[in-house]
């Protein structure tokens, strides 16, 4: 009887394995190679975010957030958000590593998207990096690019990871991954 290759090791391989380049031209990396607790690093890929017509984010340079199992989160520097269309919302939610985050909808004209972003105004030490960044939904949102690829939405609608064609699988959020 054989033995089962670690979560992620197919999905990895049918993408060139580690070391490999994506068609998108970034270097093929799986979920499950990132660490936990998560870490954070600064990426200059541009980031942007479409909702109704309207460009809510156009960044230059952005941060991503790796944990192990999720696609990563793209959290986005203050400057390059359009503010005009974010309302608060009075949703707040906790996470082991960050902190507590607050969130807010993603509004253009009749276009909502309740809850559709959030951000982490006092974080932990180890994510003061992120502190007022801004991270998107990309699952309530029309568009959200990395570069010039249109990213794929995490399944589900907890965790808001963005998957490019870099980024290997399987990812947590689906049904019946609550426990990976």
């Amino acid at each position: 009887m054989g033995r089962r290759a670690p979560r992620g090791e197919k999905e990895l391989n049918a993408a060139g394995g580690r070391g490999a380049t994506a068609p998108n031209g970034k270097p093929v990396e799986s979920v499950w190679d990132f660490p936990r607790p998560p870490a954070v690093e600064r990426v200059d890929w541009r980031v942007r975010v479409v909702h109704g017509g309207a460009t809510i984010v156009d960044a230059a340079h952005v941060m991503r957030v790796l944990e192990t199992s999720q696609a990563p989160a793209y959290y986005v520097a203050p400057e390059f958000v359009m503010f005009d269309h974010l309302r608060p919302a009075a949703r707040r939610s906790g996470c082991e590593w960050k902190g507590v985050a607050s969130y807010a909808d993603v509004v253009v004209d009749s276009f909502v998207a309740t809850e559709a972003c959030w951000t982490y105004p006092e974080p932990t030490a180890a994510f003061e990096p992120i502190r007022d960044h801004w991270a998107f939904y990309a699952q309530a949102l029309d568009e959200c690019w990395v570069d010039d690829e249109l990213v794929d939405p995490n399944d589900g609608s907890f965790y808001g990871g963005w998957i490019t064609n870099n980024v290997t699988g399987p990812y947590k959020g689906a049904a019946g991954t609550m426990f990976w």
